[in-house]
């Protein structure tokens, strides 16, 4: 069944977009990943119903019962209006954001490290570390800075892959037993047998770099290394060269 739109459909997408308790999913891949990682989608809207259900049969066969009963198809002019870009595969939805507790994340996962990316400035990059993130086994992502890591452009960075970990904005980095690595191109040599186990690696910006309050706080700091002349790398590709740098070096967290 394919069920009928709610009436107040657009002005409910546009307010969710400025909700810190919604999640704006922008294309079938955001939506599959959500609902793999176990979000609670509260809809889910689609231009053309069949040519969704065809793609979740090719991409993603384990959600198409899921699918077949929650999607709603929805003229194209008022798809059109629920994004401020429509997504090329033609589906939206909304999701509930899950609940997140700082103090566990500290205190759970002990082997894995945690991401922190400090006032990241663009919306793309940080869903594409979270993406990278929630691929290699982090433990979490946590921004600082004005951004919402929850951001509907974030999620279409992340292919909704949100879900897959904790990720949240904070004021700032609480106290910690775990380690606090810096990347910084004035660290040593990054070597991913030494990074320790449950270690916070620490981004700043491409153009500023960390914090001198952070980098103050740091226990070690590390650097990528680049070609002469390379100044900087993309925030995101940072990010999965400092992770699968500690991941290779330890195969037992590697899937068999």
């Amino acid at each position: 069944m394919s069920g009928d739109a709610p009436p107040d459909l657009a002005p409910r997408f546009h307010a969710a977009r400025a909700d810190r308790g919604l999640a704006v999913l922008e294309g079938f891949h955001a939506l599959k990943h959500a609902l793999r990682f176990g979000a609670s989608v509260e809809l889910a809207v689609t231009v053309d119903r069949e040519a969704a259900l065809g793609l979740a049969a090719a991409l993603a066969a384990d959600l198409l019962p899921h699918l077949r009963e929650t999607l709603v198809e929805v003229p194209k002019a008022l798809f059109a209006r629920l994004a401020p870009v429509a997504p090329v595969t033609g589906v939206l939805a909304l999701a509930l954001r899950p609940p997140f507790d700082l103090g566990r994340v500290l205190d759970e996962t002990p082997e894995a490290p945690l991401i922190l990316l400090e006032n990241p400035a663009d919306l793309g990059n940080i869903g594409a570390a979270v993406r990278v993130a929630a691929a290699a086994g982090a433990a979490a992502v946590l921004t600082t800075g004005r951004h919402d890591p929850w951001h509907p452009t974030a999620l279409r960075g992340s292919a909704g892959l949100h879900f897959a970990l904790p990720v949240a904005a904070v004021p700032a980095l609480p106290a910690t037993g775990r380690c606090l690595v810096a990347l910084d191109p004035a660290g040593q040599r990054l070597d991913g047998a030494a990074l320790s186990a449950g270690a916070v690696l620490a981004f700043g910006t491409e153009r500023d770099g960390l914090s001198p309050g952070l980098l103050a706080r740091a226990d070690r700091c590390v650097a990528i290394p680049m070609q002469p002349g390379v100044s900087s790398l993309n925030l995101a590709t940072a990010v999965a060269v400092a992770l699968y740098a500690w991941r290779l070096a330890r195969p037992h967290a590697l899937p068999q």
